[in-house]
Formats: structure tokens, sequence, C-alpha cells
């Protein structure tokens, strides 16, 4: 017997965040309104849609201030600790002390324009060895990687990472289908923070999509596009993403400058030639449309 489970009820508030984003969709406008009386009519305090303010006898919300503050696509409370002393970084780079990472599935949205749901999930070894094993191991990934090892060799670089509070592995879905590895990390404390005036709050990632059915520009900018708003919903004082990749990884690189990337220059790495990459939060929420 099939047990059909009822669709959970959206809130009031999550009812109007889902109507602006498929508005701000449907008209590509930079703001868009709504009668201050229809919050009212639905008990919503508007400080609580974290989105817009008053202008009169109408709500406001901005383009850049809807997809940088409405709750739809994470749980993960946002991470900035004011105040915090700093601890001892890497090469004597000081930085803040680090929040608790997400747990289980902590990001999840519809891409339009790839037609199906991104999703970010942190990384288990238990679970997802295997599949990690299988992508580092495809010449395509390797290439790039170079991690083509033993299921041995490759829990070890996970479990370091897993206890870096600086870095956060992650399996990347579409539509619940694991596609890819990311690795999230804080500017500053990784190696790259050497190269570059690095900031307290620098976000920057590695990323390699795995299954090769995934491939294609729309779900490669989807999936660039995901992160991105992930990484800057994540901490409202992250203003800028940083990488690293291949300076011959051309592929790459002619998927980052749609999402607001700009090449600051090339350097050398001990093991690679590696473009700087940053990406700001005003260019990316002023450029890139969900």
């Amino acid at each position: 017997m099939t047990v059909i489970h009822p669709v959970p009820a959206l809130s009031p508030i999550a009812e109007i965040w889902r109507e602006f984003d498929r508005r701000f969709a449907e008209t590509d406008a930079e703001r868009l309104t709504m009668p201050w009386r229809s919050l009212d009519e639905r008990g919503i305090a508007p400080r609580d849609l974290r989105c817009g303010y008053r202008e009169g006898d109408t709500f406001v919300v901005e383009r850049g201030g809807f997809y940088q503050s409405a709750g739809l696509w994470t749980n993960h409370s946002p991470a900035f600790h004011l105040g915090t002393e700093p601890v001892p970084g890497p090469d004597g780079r000081d930085h803040p002390r680090r929040p608790t990472k997400p747990e289980g599935i902590f990001y999840d949205r519809f891409d339009r324009d790839a037609g199906g749901r991104v999703s970010f999930e942190v990384l288990e070894i238990d679970r997802h060895l295997g599949l990690f094993h299988k992508w580092q191991n495809d010449p395509r990934v390797a290439h790039f990687w170079e991690e083509d090892k033993s299921e041995a060799e490759l829990a070890e670089y996970l479990a370091i990472r897993i206890a870096n509070p600086s870095v956060l592995p992650v399996v990347s879905s579409f539509d619940g289908d694991p596609t890819g590895y990311l690795e999230f990390y804080w500017g500053q404390e990784d190696r790259l923070g050497a190269y570059y005036d690095a900031h307290p709050w620098d976000r920057g990632w590695h990323g390699l999509i795995g299954e090769r059915k995934h491939l294609g520009r729309k779900k490669t900018s989807a999936w660039i596009r995901s992160l991105n708003h992930y990484l800057f919903l994540d901490c409202p004082l992250t203003e800028k993403i940083v990488g690293e990749p291949r300076a011959d990884n051309v592929k790459l690189l002619s998927y980052t400058e749609p999402m607001g990337y700009r090449k600051v220059r090339e350097f050398d790495f001990p093991h690679k030639r590696a473009a700087l990459m940053h990406c700001d939060r005003d260019v990316f929420f002023r450029k890139v449309r969900f």
C-alpha cells in the first residue's frame, strides 16, 4: 500500500518570500512593491520578512536585498561572530574564531535557468567516500585535482578537512542526485591567504563535478550561482569570495565571469600556476539573476 504524505503548508512569511521570488524571476525588476495593508491582513510584521522597508503605504523589496536576506534557501543560521577574540592562524595571520559548521542538507534552491534543484549537504565519510573515490579517479577530474588515490588515502584527506574548523567538505546534488564535491573555506586560513590581501571574512571554494551527466553550461552555471549565493548568505560580513583555479582551466574560468568573478592576476603556487579570482558581493547580486 502506498502511503501519501501531505505536503507541509507554507508559513505566511514563506508564502510572501516565494511570491517575491516568482515575481523577480518573471519581471526581471530591480524593485517590487506590495500594499502595506496586505501584510497587516496576514498578521505579518514587516521586520520578520527581513528583506524590505516601508515607503508610504507600500512595502518595498529590492532584488539584491531580497536574495541576500530572505529565508527560503538555507536552514543554517548566518555565520558571524562580532566581538570574538582573534585566534592564531597559519603563518601568523590571526582570524576570528569560526562558527559551528552546518549539518545535513543546508542549502536547497530551484534554479530556473537549469530547470532543477541544487542542494548542498555536509559530506560524511561513511556515506560518501565511495562517490568521492570514484570522482577523484576519473581522469578528467584527476588532471586538475591530482588526488587519484585509494579509498584509504582519500578517507584521510577528508578526515583532515572535516576536523579543520575553517573548511567545510560538501556533496552537491542536482534534483537529489549527487553531482560533485565542494570545499568551502575561510580565505585567511587557507594557503591562498598568503598570496593576496586576505580579509577575515573572505570565503573561497574548490569544486568538481564528478558525474558527467551533470556537466554542461546550464547546470555548471547553476552550481556556481548556488555556491556563491550560499557563501554570501552564510556570513553577512563576507564581501568577497576568492578562488585559485589552475590558470589553464579555461572551461572553468569561462563560467566564472558571468557569475561576477574577475581575474586579478596569475601567480605560482608550489604545485601549479594559478589564477587569483575575486567575486565581490555587490557585483554578484547586481549582475546575477536567480
